[in-house]
């Protein structure tokens, strides 16, 4: 039987599971790779409307990968994986500015570009955080810089003047002293690929879990982790030590009324052109 195959997903309970034996104690028979390769930044930077839906259409090799829930929710819908069912997590966000920059609140953003990643969770929840202040057809939303790292670039060399950051980028902004205007935290979902042994599954997700305990107890212990995320040439910049424990894993269901509830938000705000968001069925989407 093949191994279980893990990539770290851009959040520190992989790297804490792996690091201290959590899935090899659990009896997983696994093989830890980056085959998103945070680290080098290249996953990041994709150019115009290239994101998280497009990654997954174009085919992810871990036995479980990770992208914003409203992204996985239509590309299971469309049989490109199933959504795990089990859990899922929430990232600390926001939408970042200049620390000189004339806007102030968030109603300052009406008409500004903000930089996002296209069908991504950038993409989604700058819509659900802003729309609370101004109409959707006032934000300003720019795909063009690219996904996360990329994205960050354009904040730190001063060419974006809005950009949504979510996580380690989130923390690194924040180090560096730039404003956040906006709250824009939001939920990820994981992606089951294949046809993994249920029972690996459920030491995956053991494992995970003890991560987890680890990493609320004592965040400090663990935040270094972040530096195997970022491409190095940021690294002399980081102080991790800094930095939140970032991505939160919630052992709780992705029920059948989130899912739907989840749908209707998207319909409702045209996220995808076509208006093709998959069949619908949970227990087909769902595993």
């Amino acid at each position: 039987m093949a191994k279980f195959l893990i990539e770290p997903h851009f959040r520190l309970q992989e790297w804490i599971a792996h690091d201290k034996g959590y899935f090899t104690q659990e009896g997983l028979d696994y093989e830890f790779r980056e085959l998103i390769k945070s680290s080098d930044g290249k996953h990041h930077d994709k150019g115009d409307k290239v994101g998280a839906m497009q990654s997954f259409e174009a085919g992810r090799k871990a036995d479980v990968s990770c992208a914003c829930h409203w992204t996985i929710n239509v590309a299971a819908s469309k049989g490109l994986g199933r959504m795990s069912r089990e859990v899922y997590s929430v990232s600390p966000a926001g939408i970042f500015v200049q620390p000189d920059s004339k806007i102030k609140t968030p109603e300052d953003l009406a008409g500004v570009p903000i930089s996002v990643g296209y069908q991504s969770g950038s993409h989604y929840a700058t819509i659900q955080a802003l729309e609370q202040f101004i109409p959707q057809e006032k934000m300003n939303l720019v795909y063009s810089d690219g996904m996360l790292f990329a994205r960050m670039d354009k904040l730190l060399e001063g060419s974006a003047p809005a950009v949504h950051l979510f996580s380690g980028p989130y923390y690194f902004a924040e180090q560096l002293g730039y404003r956040k205007i906006l709250d824009a935290t939001f939920m990820i979902g994981m992606m089951v690929h294949g046809a993994p042994d249920p029972e690996d599954l459920r030491k995956f997700y053991r494992a995970l879990r003890r991560a987890q305990r680890d990493l609320d107890l004592r965040p400090e212990l663990y935040t270094h982790y972040f530096l195997k995320e970022f491409p190095e040439r940021y690294h002399a910049r980081m102080d991790t030590r800094r930095w939140g424990p970032g991505e939160r894993l919630v052992f709780e269901p992705y029920s059948k009324e989130v899912y739907n509830e989840a749908r209707e938000w998207i319909a409702a705000h045209g996220i995808y052109p076509d208006g093709n968001l998959g069949n619908g069925h949970y227990e087909q989407a769902t595993i």
